[in-house]
């Protein structure tokens, strides 16, 4: 025998109270964050990926690395530095930077020589072509992903935000 339907369950009213709504599953591909979304250095980290993509895209014409065009900028500001200078300036370790050397040599964006005063360490130099390389690469570094950069952030944060990884840098 079955149950008479009359004192079954009744629906709500319209316009009554409803309950809550449950947190919507994650999109496929899209995962909830959880403590990562709070750490600092996750979100750097982050942040760091993304500028970096957007560097690569932008320079892509002169195929150069954030660490390659960071190189060539110190030996421009800095010719004739040693390559245990420049490398540390840049926090580079020793055997990746020899490859690095090497791959900026074998285009002929730079050169190395014995330095006069010291036969043990090699003297870092610019080329034409790489002074040339450089130039292309700054412009369209300040055009494109400058420029992108300081339209997301604005002038004053951007300033802000240097300022706040600069003292991460010098004193973490």
């Amino acid at each position: 025998m079955t149950a008479p339907k009359s004192a079954a369950v009744a629906k709500p009213p319209r316009g009554g109270r409803k309950e809550p709504a449950a947190e919507p599953a994650p999109e496929a591909g899209d995962m909830m964050m959880g403590e990562l979304a709070e750490l600092l250095g996750y979100a750097l980290k982050r942040a760091q990926l993304r500028v970096f993509e957007d560097f690569l895209q932008c320079v892509a014409p002169v195929q150069l690395t954030p660490a390659q065009f960071s190189v060539l900028l110190l030996l421009d500001v800095n010719p004739g530095r040693n390559q245990t200078e420049i490398a540390t300036t840049l926090g580079i370790l020793r055997p990746n930077f020899v490859a690095m050397l090497d791959a900026l040599e074998s285009r002929g964006l730079c050169q190395r020589t014995r330095s006069p005063s010291d036969r043990r360490s090699h003297i870092l130099m610019l080329t034409d072509k790489g002074r040339a390389t450089l130039a292309r690469a700054k412009k369209l570094v300040a055009t494109r992903h400058e420029a992108r950069l300081s339209e997301l952030l604005g002038e004053d944060n951007r300033i802000a935000l240097l300022a706040m990884l600069g003292k991460i840098a010098r004193e973490f």
